[in-house]
């Protein structure tokens, strides 16, 4: 396992914009599969996006609730993945998980389920209000 730590989340109105980062550990952050899941309020998390390791290309995936609003990115030198948050809706008030999956390796195939990560951030709050 991987220690992630999230920031970037704060207060934000409808439309605005937001960018969160996760800082990981470890030598090998090239080759994992970075994503982002959210938990909103009463509800189950969700995968929001994902990114391939290297070997793969670095592919990204999205829910289609966020696609064409959210842009997933990587620093492989610098240990960092950043999710850009554009035209955020109120419903996409949520505590945003980094996920890292560290083990088994990748297939290429999309990775959306909490199961295939095995290390996780603390989260980072982000509202967005009406």
């Amino acid at each position: 396992q991987v220690q992630l730590v999230e920031s970037g989340g704060r207060l934000v109105q409808a439309g605005g914009s937001l960018r969160l980062s996760c800082a990981a550990s470890g030598r090998s952050f090239s080759t994992y599969v970075m994503a982002w899941f959210r938990q909103g309020p009463g509800k189950d998390r969700e995968f929001v996006s994902g990114m391939d390791n290297s070997w793969n290309g670095g592919s990204t995936f999205y829910a289609d609730s966020v696609k064409g609003r959210f842009t997933i990115s990587r620093d492989n030198r610098k240990n960092l993945v950043h999710l850009q948050m554009n035209s955020l809706k109120s419903e996409d008030t949520a505590v945003y998980y980094c996920a890292a999956r560290t083990r088994g390796g990748s297939s290429g195939g999309v990775y959306a389920a909490t199961i295939d990560y095995d290390s996780w951030g603390q989260g980072t709050q982000v509202t967005v209000s009406s």
